[in-house]
Parts: C-alpha cells; sequence; structure tokens
C-alpha cells in the first residue's frame, strides 16, 4: 500500500489500515492526547511501553503531538489557509 493511500486508511478505520499492535497503540495514544489529554493516566503510558516504546520515544511522541497542535492553532488563529497542491 503507497503511503497516501494507508494515510487515507488510518483516517477512515486505523484498525483496518494494516498497522501493527505498536502503531495502533501510538495512533491511540496521540488521538486521546489530542482530544482529551487530561485523561491521560500512567495506564495509557504503559501501554505504550508495552509496546516496545522507552522515556524518549514517549517524549518524542508527545512532543510531537502538541507540536503539531500548537501549529494548527496559530495557523488556525491566523486564518492562514492551505494552497491547492
Amino acid at each position: 500500500m503507497d503511503a497516501k493511500r494507508q494515510v487515507e486508511a488510518v483516517v477512515n478505520d486505523a484498525n483496518c489500515a494494516g498497522l501493527n499492535e505498536r502503531e495502533k497503540a501510538i495512533l491511540s495514544y496521540a488521538k486521546m492526547l489530542t482530544e482529551n489529554p487530561s485523561s491521560i493516566s500512567t495506564k495509557e503510558i504503559e501501554l505504550l511501553r508495552i509496546h516496545g516504546l522507552n522515556d524518549l520515544a514517549i517524549h518524542d511522541l508527545v512532543s510531537i503531538v502538541g507540536y503539531f497542535a500548537f501549529v494548527n492553532r496559530i495557523a488556525d488563529g491566523l486564518g492562514v489557509k492551505l494552497e491547492d497542491a
């Protein structure tokens, strides 16, 4: 599956996108952190560790999710519009 189709599949239904359990856990955590960050508990972090993420990888995941949220809010707040590809 090419990258564009896999992204579309993940957006439509991550469980049917051919992802492994580690990738599903990462996406689930990122979604939770984006939509309801106060709901994150040690349980979710431990699940990431079970799937092979160490502290640095978890830090990087949180940083990337947070960065995208930050940049999108700046762009939205300034009324930035995407150019046609």
